[in-house]
C-alpha cells in the first residue's frame, strides 16, 4: 500500500513542477504587460494629447487667418509675408499632428487613432487647396493691372484728350474747325469708351465675359484710329504737333492695354479669392470638425479613479 502511494506521488511530481512554471510564467507575463503607469501619469499623457490637438486647432486657424490676409494683400511683399506665415502655421500643424501620430501608434487608443488618420487625409486635402491659393495669390495679376489701368494708361489717355481738346480749341475760328471739332470729340468719347471698359475685365472670372468685353474695346479703338485718320488727312493738320501727341499717347495707351490684358486674363487675385471662399473655407470646416472629434475623444478617454473629459450635464 505504501509502495503504490509512493509510485503514484513518484510520477505526479512532473506534473506539479510543469504546472508551477507555467503559473509562474503568466505571473511574469503578467507583471511584464502590466500597466505600471499611476492614473497621474496617465493623466498627464492625456492631457499632453490635449494640448497637441489644441495646438493645432490654433496653428490651423493661424494658418487660414495668413492665407486669407495674403489673398487679400495689396502689394507683392505683403502678399509673401502672410503666404510665408500661412506656410509656417501649417507646417507646425504637420508637426504636432505627426507627433501626436507617434504617441498614439503604441497606445491602446484605437477610436483616437482613426479620427487622427481621418483629420490627417482631410488635412492633406487642404494643404493641397491652400498651396494652389498661395500660388495664385503672390502673383497679384489682377492688382497689378489695376495699377497700370489706373495709372500709365489713364496718364496717356489724359494727354491724348488734353492734346486733341487745345487742337480742337486752336482751330475753333478755321474753316475745318467744326470738323476737326468733331473729330476730336469723337475721338476722346471713344478712348474713354475703351478705357471704361478695363475695370470690368480685371474684375471679371468668366473668360467669355471678358471675351466679349475685348471685343467691344476692339471695335472701339478702330473707329479711334479711324477718326484719328481723318484728322491727320486734313492738310492744315498734317504737320499739327498737338495731333501727332495724341496719337503718340493713343498708340501708348493701346500698349499698355495690351498689358493690362494679359495680367487681366491670368486673374490670380480673383481666382485666389474665389477659391478661399469656396473650397478653402469648405476644406477648412472638414479639418476643424474632424480636430474637434478628436479631441473629443481624447477628452472623454477613461482614467480609472479620474473624472476628467466631458463634463456632466447639470441637474435640473
Amino acid at each position: 500500500m505504501t509502495r503504490e502511494l509512493g509510485t503514484r506521488d513518484g510520477s505526479s511530481l512532473p506534473w506539479m513542477v510543469a504546472g508551477t512554471a507555467v503559473l509562474a510564467l503568466m505571473i511574469l507575463l503578467a507583471w511584464h504587460f502590466r500597466s505600471d503607469v499611476s492614473p497621474a501619469q496617465q493623466l498627464a499623457k492625456k492631457a499632453g494629447r490635449v494640448d497637441l490637438v489644441s495646438r493645432m486647432q490654433v496653428g490651423l486657424a493661424s494658418s487660414s487667418e495668413a492665407e486669407r490676409s495674403a489673398v487679400l494683400a495689396i502689394s507683392d511683399e505683403d502678399s509673401q509675408k502672410l503666404a510665408d506665415q500661412a506656410r509656417a502655421a501649417a507646417a507646425e500643424v504637420e508637426r504636432d499632428r505627426a507627433e501626436l501620430a507617434a504617441l498614439l501608434a503604441t497606445a491602446p487608443l484605437e477610436r483616437e487613432r482613426e479620427l487622427l488618420a481621418a483629420f490627417s487625409e482631410d488635412f492633406a486635402k487642404l494643404q493641397r487647396v491652400d498651396e494652389e491659393v498661395l500660388r495664385l495669390a503672390v502673383k497679384n495679376t489682377n492688382l497689378k493691372a489695376y495699377a497700370l489701368a489706373y495709372g500709365p494708361a489713364a496718364d496717356a489717355l489724359r494727354e491724348m484728350d488734353s492734346a486733341l481738346a487745345q487742337l480742337a480749341e486752336r482751330r475753333a475760328g478755321s474753316p475745318e474747325g467744326r470738323t476737326v471739332l468733331l473729330l476730336a470729340s469723337q475721338a476722346r468719347i471713344g478712348a474713354l469708351r475703351v478705357q471704361t471698359l478695363l475695370p470690368p475685365h480685371i474684375a471679371e472670372e468668366s473668360n467669355e465675359k471678358m471675351d466679349r468685353l475685348e471685343a467691344t474695346m476692339t471695335a472701339e479703338e478702330r473707329q479711334v484710329s479711324r477718326v484719328l485718320e481723318r484728322l491727320a488727312a486734313l492738310p492744315s493738320l498734317s504737320r499739327e504737333p498737338g495731333l501727332a501727341l495724341a496719337r503718340a499717347r493713343f498708340a501708348a495707351f493701346l500698349e499698355l492695354k495690351a498689358r493690362i490684358l494679359a495680367l487681366s486674363r491670368e486673374n490670380t487675385n480673383v481666382a485666389s479669392l474665389a477659391l478661399s471662399l469656396n473650397q478653402q473655407r469648405k476644406a477648412m470646416a472638414v479639418c476643424v470638425e474632424a480636430l474637434n472629434a478628436l479631441q473629443q475623444a481624447v477628452l472623454e478617454e477613461p482614467i480609472a479613479g479620474v473624472a476628467y473629459g466631458r463634463l456632466p450635464h447639470p441637474t435640473r
